[in-house]
């Protein structure tokens, strides 16, 4: 009763104002004003107002909200962990099945040429822990390419 009251209020007093703009001859103003004077009067004659009064004193109404906030603090929580992980379920799934569907390379078939001379027909080296020939080797191409680069 009292929200219906003050919503009246708050409209006559719009009125009034775009009148009195209306008066000095600034109609688009005025015409403005009346039409946001006339909302709350609209929203009494809706029953909007009388929801939200009824729902403003409501402790179920509140409890209401509360699990809206939750549910809305575990949506953005679970949005915050995947992006600081990175993925999205539908990436980890389907890097799951991208690892069961793979094959190992030890059971592939051998390559249809019929030769075998590749990776496994050369001898095993011996690894050592000093330097050798062929580690100088592979440093003559990087100091090729900071020559290259003047460093």
């Amino acid at each position: 009763m009292i929200a219906e009251t003050v919503c009246s209020a708050v409209s006559a007093a719009g009125l009034g104002i775009a009148v009195i703009t209306a008066y000095r001859r600034r109609f688009l103003a005025a015409a403005r004003l009346a039409a946001y004077s006339l909302v709350p009067v609209g929203l009494v004659m809706t029953g909007v107002v009388g929801w939200l009064a009824d729902t403003a004193l409501s402790p179920t109404a509140w409890a209401g909200f509360g699990v809206l906030g939750a549910a809305w603090l575990l949506f953005t929580g679970t949005r915050a962990v995947e992006r600081r992980r990175g993925t999205t379920g539908a990436e980890r799934r389907a890097a799951r099945r991208a690892e069961r569907d793979t094959v190992t390379p030890a059971a592939t078939a051998p390559p249809l040429g019929g030769t075998t001379a590749g990776p496994s027909a050369r001898p095993a080296t011996p690894r050592t822990t000093t330097r050798s020939a062929g580690a100088s080797e592979d440093f003559s191409d990087i100091e090729a390419i900071l020559k290259k680069h003047g460093i």
